[in-house]
């Protein structure tokens, strides 16, 4: 062994003694920074990376999915409850993991949130790198070019310094250093660099697009909690209308957590009139209604109100919220008479069954007149409750009633006509699309007769009563939107587009020039070395370096610079 080898092994030897010395007087960290503070800074490091954000981020689109497959509670809390039951257990066990009410769930509200602590904690640190990166000066040369991607050597006239002042000259919109070094004895007179890099703004795009997604998703969470969704089903007649006053006056109303219905946005809308347009397929081309409407709590005479035509994906933007046309369906029209010769009239809602045809279904209940019989028993034995189809173009196999056509051409009703108790006087609340088929199993509702009816046609039951169909109208599903976050989610989602193009389309470039002096034949020259790097592997340098650094070594040659002058401005 060696005198070097002794020493390097004494060395090594003193340098573990003196480091387990020095850990035996620090002794071992207490107990809390080994089971609290290293896992927890492990937990911040892994989450605040961005593989878990991108894995978050998929998540997030993929816990989405049930969503928009399945029926969401606050949006149709009937068709839920349907769904669930003709499941059996396997409905009840989804309803349990909330996979009815998806964007509210525990498990999506908590990839939500992990996911902006992520992007945050991963965005801050890369944040202030760049800042400390647009300070920084050029890296220095590397002290041999020639191993570089994209190297060239050129000699030519004139001395460093004003070569140098030429190639920094050239470089415009790069960020650039010229360095003098010092002279050596196999360069006397010093050897002058230019460091220049540019594509900065790749980067900054790269933090708008993630801080522009970060914004996206703090305004659509905003816009859940301060937002609501309200739809109501109005007939086209001109004379029903919605104010949006109140959570009562809606069908169905979904609030965000922040919103307890007492402060909407106060309006009112009339339809006047609805069209619809299908094709020849039967699938629906276009819906328009005419409606009127009105801002403030006190809209005045409807007949001064404003007049506006609301489309599919054209909605009436009124008081800082959207209405929109959702759906559209038959409202049958019935007149009974009763025995006393009184009358009660009723425009129905039926729902379509069947879209590419509009065959409709629903009900209708008429109260008995008063005094027409002796005690309330008798009067409640004697109500109206009639169920049965609507279709707009009739077609009939036998007696059965089909559609063949949404188009309403030949319009006709199939109804089933019961007299009894309809469960009006009880108070609860009812199905106003079907009967109660418990009352009909129990015999309290009885059917008296099932018939067929065109407009105009009446059929009288065995008391006197008589049921007529007078005709039909339209009505329509108008759904009044509120988000006070639109508008950022529509900025951020253009700032996520610019910060993504950027980010593809800058290249990140470095290019050096050493410049060493010579003396060829009693003339002063200098020997210049240019090389190129791209930061990106993906990017590259492209194609016409050669001509490139040429151009920025003889900028007076005009032939030269009208060919490669696009190429050197791509540097």
């Amino acid at each position: 062994m060696t005198r070097s080898d002794v020493s390097g092994a004494e060395s090594a030897g003193g340098s573990d003694a003196g480091s387990t010395t020095a850990s035996v007087g620090r002794g071992r960290p207490h107990w809390a920074v080994r089971r609290l503070w290293w896992p927890a800074r492990n937990l911040w490091r892994s989450l605040t990376s961005m593989r878990t954000a991108l894995v978050l981020l998929f998540l997030l689109a993929l816990a989405a999915i049930p969503g928009a497959l399945l029926p969401q509670r606050p949006l149709n809390e009937q068709k839920t409850a349907e769904y669930i039951a003709n499941r059996g257990a396997l409905g009840e066990w989804m309803d349990r993991l909330q996979l009815f009410d998806v964007f509210a769930s525990a498990w999506f509200t908590a990839i939500y949130v992990l996911l902006f602590i992520s992007l945050v904690g991963c965005l801050t640190p890369r944040m202030i790198e760049h800042a400390k990166s647009l300070r920084a000066k050029p890296v220095p040369a590397p002290r041999n070019l020639s191993r570089l991607p994209r190297h060239v050597e050129h000699t030519v006239a004139g001395d460093p310094d004003e070569v140098a002042t030429r190639i920094s000259t050239n470089l415009k919109g790069w960020r650039r250093i010229t360095t003098d070094r010092a002279a050596t004895k196999a360069h006397p007179d010093g050897v002058v660099e230019v460091s220049a890099e540019k594509g900065y703004l790749r980067e900054f795009g790269n933090l708008v697009f993630h801080f522009a997604l970060l914004g996206l998703l703090v305004a659509i969470a905003l816009g859940k909690l301060y937002g609501y969704e309200g739809t109501r089903s109005l007939v086209a007649d001109g004379e029903q209308g919605l104010c949006n006053s109140s959570t009562a006056v809606y069908d169905s109303f979904r609030a965000g957590s922040l919103v307890d219905g007492t402060d909407l946005n106060p309006f009112c809308v009339r339809i006047d009139d609805f069209s619809a347009k299908f094709l020849p397929t039967g699938q629906p081309d276009m819906y328009e209604a005419d409606v009127r409407y009105a801002e403030g709590e006190r809209p005045g005479n409807p007949a001064n109100w404003d007049t506006s035509r609301v489309r599919v994906n054209e909605p009436l933007r009124i008081a800082g919220d959207r209405v929109y046309v959702l759906g559209n369906g038959f409202a049958p029209k019935f007149t009974v008479t009763f025995p006393n010769g009184e009358k009660r009239t009723q425009t129905v809602l039926f729902i379509p069954d069947e879209l590419q045809t509009m065959l409709s279904s629903g009900a209708a209940r008429f109260d008995t007149p008063g005094g027409l019989y002796p005690n309330e028993d008798e009067r409640r034995n004697h109500q109206i409750a009639l169920e049965g189809l609507f279709a707009p173009t009739a077609a009939f196999h036998g007696t059965l009633l089909t559609s063949s056509s949404p188009e309403p051409t030949d319009p006709y009703v199939a109804i089933r006509i019961y007299q009894g108790d309809t469960g009006l006087d009880t108070g609860r609340p009812q199905n106003a699309y079907q009967l109660d088929q418990s009352l009909i199993d129990q015999g309290r509702l009885k059917r008296q007769a099932q018939v067929n009816l065109a407009v105009g046609q009446s059929h009288r039951i065995a008391d006197g009563t008589v049921v007529q169909f007078d005709g039909y109208q339209r009505w329509v599903s108008m759904q009044v939107s509120h988000d006070p976050a639109q508008t950022w989610v529509l900025i951020f989602a253009i700032l996520m587009l610019a910060g993504l193009l950027v980010s593809l389309l800058v290249r990140r470039r470095r290019i050096w020039a050493r410049l060493v002096p010579v003396e060829i034949d009693g003339e002063r020259r200098t020997v210049v070395e240019i090389a190129g790097l791209a930061r990106t592997d993906q990017a590259g340098w492209g194609e016409g370096f050669e001509e490139q650094a040429a151009a920025l070594l003889d900028p007076d040659d005009t032939s030269k610079r009208s060919g490669i002058g696009r190429r050197r401005r791509r540097l």
